[in-house]
């Protein structure tokens, strides 16, 4: 039987910050999302970055918030610019060519079911160029279809200050990363976290600041047939 799904990114707006260990800034539902559902994301408000090495670590974590059970579900973990995600445990790489635009790697992490109440973290190795500014977006979808549940981001990691000799740059969540060596000025491409991306059907949605996430029906098809025996637990 054939299986379509897809991911597009919607509107967003800065949500109020969440205690420590996580937040949902720059998160959204989905607006097609069942009655019943609601689901949610979380990323760390801070995470360091080796100067030399460029790695770095966070916690992805998917949250069912609503009253009942969910059906299949599926969460990815996608990088643009100066983030690179280069493994997320459990989760299988989405294949290049299948890539949102203007992203460079992907996770895509299958889940049977998640009960109300309860939670799934996924830990992520990444790098960070710190000459770049670099964003990640956590969409959340509906089993083998195109439904968008919830989508955070892409939101940005980033710091105003390079001038510490420290080994570890802290990035903070919510803000745009001044490139090590430039003049201090923000970078002006792509969105910030208060600019609301249009949304819109695949073929018309605009390239919002070069990172507009779409994922197309056969490419999301392919990654939850493949990817959905991960989720498995």
């Amino acid at each position: 039987m054939a299986v379509t799904g897809a991911m597009l990114l919607l509107p967003f707006e800065a949500l109020a910050a969440e205690p420590s260990p996580g937040s949902s800034e720059g998160g959204s539902p989905g607006a097609s999302a069942p009655a019943g559902y609601k689901i949610s994301t979380e990323l760390p408000a801070k995470i360091s970055v080796d100067k030399k090495t460029g790695k770095t670590a966070l916690t992805a974590k998917v949250t069912n918030k609503g009253t009942k059970a969910t059906g299949a579900i599926t969460l990815s973990v996608v990088g643009f610019q100066g983030m690179r995600v280069n493994a997320v445990k459990g989760c299988t790489a989405i294949p290049t060519a299948q890539l949102p635009p203007g992203s460079n790697s992907g996770f895509a992490c299958p889940i049977d079911k998640l009960a109300a109440g309860k939670s799934r973290s996924y830990q992520v190795d990444a790098s960070f160029d710190l000459k770049k500014t670099g964003q990640i977006c956590l969409p959340v979808t509906l089993g083998n279809t195109k439904t968008v549940l919830w989508q955070q981001g892409p939101v940005q990691f980033g710091t105003t200050d390079t001038s510490s000799d420290a080994p570890d740059t802290p990035l903070l969540l919510g803000t745009r990363n001044v490139p090590a060596g430039s003049s201090g000025k923000s970078p002006s491409p792509g969105p910030s976290k208060s600019e609301l991306p249009s949304t819109g059907t695949p073929s018309s949605l605009p390239l919002t600041g070069g990172i507009a996430v779409v994922l197309l029906a056969t490419g999301a098809a392919g990654i939850w047939l493949t990817t959905r025996k991960h989720g498995r637990h």
